[in-house]
């Protein structure tokens, strides 16, 4: 049996919550074409007769640290390298950015096995480029594995794995073999609402905002979660709730329609919104909000 911690790292929106959520044939972290959409560390579990595979999705590598909410991003993605057994680093298409020179130091400090994930191969009309591209990837860093996948569209993630698989350390089971993450249904929920409000909002509010599930209820036939919408200002507020609350209803709508998938059973869900000035530059109020290290 292999079994280990693989860290998916990269800079922000380059699909790696998309790539998670394939590999394991199940969502568990939100997507956007938003950056910096994942804001925790979430471990998604995937036991086979091989081995058990344990990725760890964390947010984008970033250089901003305007504010507190910036500093811990970053800070929860450094960390992704410690303690995992191997490294599969995203990236988006064929090219380098001014970052990834800080990435490259990192994986050089780290001493760790590391595999390149090209994503978006799909959208490359010349494969020797592709070629080439390794080609001169390969004498910029001693890489165990270069793979061009889709995470989108499922190309070649099945070679990914065995690529992860072969790096893998040999041992026993680490979780049981029905979990599929640590992460408990409350945080979860709170996840898929703020997944809704960050798809239906402009691009500057997600980033003002996060969520709360202050209740979560279970009974025989329904259960019953309990919501907080926190923005950071009054007129925030009112553009979450839209004309006569119909935009706070349809994020509302698509939130439980995704709530009662993920738990299997119908859901009440109650929203409110609310006024946390400066929260996201606050260190006790991000703390307090669920922002642990």
């Amino acid at each position: 049996m292999k079994c280990g911690f693989v860290a998916l790292i990269g800079r922000p929106n380059v699909g790696k919550s998309t790539l998670m959520n394939h590999m394991l044939k199940q969502k568990i972290s939100i997507t956007s074409r938003k950056p910096q959409t994942t804001r925790h560390r979430i471990l998604g579990i995937n036991t086979t007769e091989a081995g058990q595979v344990i990725y760890m999705d964390t947010p984008g590598m970033h250089s901003s640290e305007k504010r507190a909410l910036n500093r811990y991003l970053n800070r929860t993605a450094d960390t992704s390298l410690l303690g995992v057994d191997v490294v599969v680093w995203l990236i988006d298409g064929l090219s380098w950015h001014e970052y990834d020179e800080v990435i490259f130091k990192k994986l050089e400090q780290a001493g760790l096995p590391v595999i390149l994930a090209v994503n978006k191969v799909d959208k490359v009309k010349e494969k020797d480029e592709i070629l080439a591209f390794f080609a001169e990837a390969q004498h910029r860093f001693p890489f165990q594995h270069m793979v061009p996948i889709s995470a989108l569209k499922g190309i070649n993630l099945e070679q990914l794995e065995r690529c992860i698989m072969e790096l893998l350390p040999e041992g026993g089971l680490i979780y049981p073999e029905d979990q599929i993450t640590d992460r408990p249904e409350r945080f979860l929920c709170a996840e898929i609402i703020r997944e809704k409000l960050t798809r239906r909002l402009g691009d500057e509010l997600p980033y003002a905002l996060t969520v709360e599930v202050e209740r979560y209820e279970e009974h025989p036939e329904i259960s019953k979660i309990y919501a907080i919408i926190w923005v950071e200002r009054l007129t925030q507020k009112s553009i979450v709730i839209g004309r006569q609350g119909e935009l706070l209803k349809k994020i509302g709508i698509d939130a439980r329609h995704d709530i009662e998938n993920l738990i299997g059973q119908k859901v009440y869900l109650q929203l409110w919104v609310k006024v946390k000035k400066g929260w996201s530059d606050n260190e006790r109020a991000l703390q307090n909000l669920g922002f642990h290290e």
